[in-house]
């Protein structure tokens, strides 16, 4: 947070919100409108005194009955003026900057969409979902009210200033006294301020991210009791929240009250050498009355300028931490000679299926010189076929699957799909040919078609129904719409099992020609295991596959197995090859305990797990 904290001092804020041109530039003409008859209703208030002058030193001191009623009229017509400027000002300006804002969001929404998994997996929900809407809002009252006000306030004060020094210059120059030490004091309130702003908009995320996870986990939280604890957690963020806002408000408290005290003594040093002006008849009573009408007229202006500067201050650290993640890069295809690990000019070599080709991989944010996660895989998946990884807890089986529709990219390497580096690749046609299902599945706040049709945009109603019958979810004919029933957020209102089966008919329902499953059946009973299995059979014969599989039933699925151990393939062959020849397959498929110390006789203890496995499967 220090780190934020000195760039946010660094920075100008001018500069930060500049970067919302683009946003406002289609707007900028009811901008500039607006701006403008604001600041013609601004100066209308400064015509007052000039009304009032000449009320008292004409028809006040002639004692003119005629002329007092007229000034009474010009200054209620003034009056009626200025209100319906200001009125139409706030229309001007209302559809545009909800259009802005409704922009920005969008394009936070679009950006977030095409980020790679390593950023999300970083950052905390909570702060891009205040970023999306807490610092959009204060945008969008940025631009509606001081941005415009900023501009009007000090048009009016110049103004202002010219009307005092032509009525009065001497009563003029006292008032602008104050100027010297008010630029100061609001120079040092802003750095400060803006300090504490970004200390304020980021524990609000934090904040956003315990009561999201606390929503989420609602179900972890009461099976476990935990409610006193993460009460505790939570008020805790909130007492953090507490006293930075308390802290804003005493900082913006201080401003204002100087801000307010150094002109209302200067108003009143000018009322003293004023009222002495006119009685020794150096000065009009008229011209007095006007000077100290107008001075009053600008308080207001001089007044707002601490609120002002403060919301100007929130919405330029809210404008940082919206380009933060718009300047993050998107993913993108890479062009030929780009790839990881791909010699510009090099052809791919020929060859159908799934090839991983000296593969390595190590996360974006792993220290330099740190242990690859996965070093040097070379596997062939042969057109048709289906090849099991199996490993250890760790190992890197589930992000070898993520390498395969690039969620990740890898370190060193390639993989290929018929040939082509999956590197060369455009995104979108990549992900039309690869269908993966996660071993968490995740359903969206939609019906059960819709979350199931993710799969496969252009498939219709039949496409739907087999998908359902191979992942064996005839459960949702029981459901209360069928097909049209909403499995609400995160799809908790269906068990493990069922999210499961709706996945992975969300993986099947294209038809893709490569399928990539991580560990699918995990949360079945085994009864309607053998059953998915089943249907799942002919699917395979259709696809080019590569299933993680953590136990025997599901390897038996595969043509071939691969062993992954430590990051790298130990062992490939069938299943039964594997059985006798690999002592770490053995153990992984009978689930028995291991003695790592033990050498001596590796090979009988082979033999016996085989027979375990071979066992349990029959």
């Amino acid at each position: 947070m220090s780190e934020t904290h000195a760039a946010t001092k660094d920075r100008s804020s001018v500069r930060s919100l500049l970067r919302l041109w683009p946003y406002v530039r289609p707007v900028r003409v009811r901008l500039f409108s607006a701006a403008f008859v604001a600041i013609v209703a601004s100066c209308l208030g400064l015509v007052f005194p000039l009304v009032l002058k000449w009320m008292v030193d004409g028809p006040v001191a002639d004692r003119d009955t005629g002329g007092i009623w007229l000034g009474a009229l010009l200054l209620l017509v003034l009056g009626i003026v200025e209100a319906v400027l200001f009125g139409f000002r706030r229309w001007l300006v209302a559809r545009p900057l909800a259009g802005v804002e409704a922009a920005m969001r969008a394009d936070l929404y679009r950006h977030l969409q095409r980020l790679p998994v390593a950023f999300h997996d970083r950052w905390p929900s909570g702060q891009l979902l205040s970023r999306g809407t807490t610092d959009l809002m204060l945008l969008r009252m940025f631009l509606a009210f001081p941005l415009t006000f900023l501009l009007v306030n000090a048009t009016t004060i110049l103004v202002g200033f010219l009307i005092l020094l032509m009525q009065d210059w001497s009563l003029g120059l006292v008032l602008m006294i104050p100027v010297v030490p008010l630029v100061i004091l609001c120079s040092f309130f802003e750095s400060r301020f803006a300090l504490v702003a970004r200390r304020a908009q980021d524990q609000v995320g934090d904040l956003t991210t315990v009561v999201e996870e606390g929503v989420l986990g609602i179900r972890i939280i009461k099976g476990f009791g935990r409610h006193r604890s993460q009460s505790l957690a939570f008020r805790a963020l909130t007492r953090r929240l507490r006293e930075t806002e308390l802290e804003k408000a005493r900082l913006l408290a201080g401003i204002w009250a100087v801000i307010m005290a150094i002109p209302e003594l200067a108003i009143a040093a000018a009322l003293v050498l004023g009222t002495i002006q006119v009685a020794d008849g150096g000065l009009s009573t008229g011209t007095l009355v006007a000077f100290l009408s107008t001075a009053l007229a600008l308080r207001w202006p001089v007044e707002s300028i601490g609120f002002l500067l403060a919301m100007s201050q929130e919405s330029a650290t809210a404008t940082e931490r919206f380009f933060e993640v718009m300047d993050v890069q998107e993913e993108k295809d890479v062009r030929e000679g780009d790839a990881p690990g791909h010699a510009s000019g090099h052809e791919p070599e020929g060859g159908g299926g799934l090839r991983f080709e000296g593969v390595s991989f190590r996360y974006p944010d792993a220290e330099a010189g740190s242990t690859p996660v996965l070093e040097r895989i070379d596997l062939h998946i042969e057109p048709g076929e289906t090849m099991a990884v199996v490993g250890a807890t760790g190992s890197g089986k589930t992000t070898l699957t993520a390498l395969v529709p690039r969620l990740h990219e890898v370190t060193a390497g390639r993989i290929t799909l018929d040939g082509e580096d999956i590197a060369l690749m455009p995104r979108e046609r990549l992900r039309e040919l690869v269908s993966v299902a996660f071993e968490e599945p995740t359903l969206f706040s939609a019906t059960v078609g819709e979350n199931v049709l993710m799969g496969a945009e252009a498939a219709d109603e039949d496409a739907l129904r087999r998908a359902l019958d191979v992942a064996q979810a005839g459960f949702v004919e029981d459901l209360p719409q069928g097909t049209g029933t909403e499995v609400g957020e995160q799809g908790h209102s269906l068990s493990g099992g069922q999210r499961q089966r709706l996945a992975l008919a969300r993986a099947v329902v294209g038809r893709p020609r490569f399928l990539v499953l991580d560990d699918p059946l995990s949360a079945l009973d085994v009864h309607t295991e053998a059953l998915v299995e089943a249907a799942l059979r002919q699917v395979l014969r259709e696809t080019t596959a590569l299933v993680v599989a953590h136990r025997p039933s599901t390897v038996l699925l595969a043509d071939r197995v691969a062993l992954i151990s430590g990051g790298r393939v130990a062992a490939v062959g069938t299943h039964q090859e594997l059985l006798r020849s690999s002592e770490e397959y053995a153990w992984l498929m009978s689930g028995a305990e291991r003695d790592p110390g033990s050498a001596a006789g590796s090979e009988s203890g082979s033999e016996t797990a085989s027979g375990a496995v071979e066992e349990s499967i029959r």
